[in-house]
């Protein structure tokens, strides 16, 4: 059996991911016949149907459907020597991959990325923004922002402080409803509340926020979207303080709502030794550790 090319396993990736040839060449920049023809040979490389083909669309076997996770894996590690050829360990340039949450991916870490860059041009920064935790032993980021402690022996973590979450609304919109006096009357206010995340009512639940008969404005799972309306008016709701100051919100019930996150920063101790990944660990810790330990205002 011919041993298949990563070029045409990437392309297999492709094909499974845009559910057709055309999405796929459209992806790889390439043409949909080179893509009919590689898929074949691979086909012939590993002597099994990959896909049932209709007019329009291919559908995966089951045989490819299980190459899925080798195939992923394959990707990321190709990754991860691609970001550590791009320069050598003791140059500040080169690809860094940062991962967190969206909510700090997108709220709090962009303006922080643009002073990093601004000092250190050369660095070419990739950020994984989701809610799933990246594994960094498998070297799918180089460092990640988290609000758990990271518990293995082959990391570097570092505890930034902590993040205080309190109930903001806009000053225009406290001055249109009025603010609540106490967690009871809070029900009566137009709120911005978690929809299917049972973690997060869970969490309102044990700091004895009302849970039933309330007026909910907008109910949604995703924390930016949560910040997003909050800072339109729509109602209150939940936010980190460090956000909330960046927004300009106003804290309603500080002293009835409140609890705090540990914020963490890690890298793999294998990256130790990269300049470019121990500068970025080093003034994101910092930076965010300042953040973290400005008390609010508002």
């Amino acid at each position: 059996m011919t041993t298949p090319q990563w070029d045409d396993q990437r392309i297999l990736l492709a094909v499974l991911r845009e559910g057709s040839l055309l999405g796929a060449a459209r992806i790889m920049g390439v043409s949909q016949p080179t893509i009919r023809r590689r898929i074949e040979a691979l086909e012939d490389a590993l002597g099994t149907v990959l896909f049932t083909r209709t007019a329009a669309t291919v559908v995966p076997t089951q045989s490819v459907l299980d190459l899925l996770p080798h195939l992923e894996a394959m990707e990321q590690a190709a990754a991860a020597f691609q970001r550590g050829a791009s320069a050598n360990v003791n140059e500040l340039g080169g690809t860094v991959r940062i991962a967190a949450s969206e909510l700090w991916g997108g709220e709090l870490l962009p303006p922080l990325l643009l002073s990093l860059r601004t000092r250190h041009p050369n660095l070419q920064l990739e950020l994984a923004v989701s809610n799933d935790v990246e594994s960094l032993i498998d070297h799918h980021a180089d460092i990640a922002i988290r609000t758990v402690k990271p518990a293995h022996d082959a990391l570097v973590a570092r505890r930034l402080g902590s993040s205080t979450v309190g109930l903001y609304a806009t000053q225009e919109f406290l001055e249109h409803h009025g603010t609540p006096s106490n967690l009871e009357q809070l029900a009566d206010w137009p709120l911005i509340t978690p929809d299917r995340s049972t973690r997060d009512w869970a969490v309102l639940a044990q700091l004895g926020y009302p849970l039933y008969q309330i007026r909910s404005a907008l109910r949604v799972d995703n924390h930016l979207a949560q910040l997003a309306a909050i800072r339109a008016g729509l109602g209150i709701g939940p936010c980190h303080s460090v956000m909330a100051r960046r927004q300009r919100l106003v804290r309603v019930l500080k002293k009835d709502f409140d609890f705090r996150t540990d914020v963490w920063i890690a890298m793999p101790e294998s990256l130790r030794g990269v300049a470019r990944v121990s500068t970025v660990f080093r003034y994101l810790g910092d930076t965010i550790a300042e953040l973290l330990s400005t008390p609010s205002k508002m």
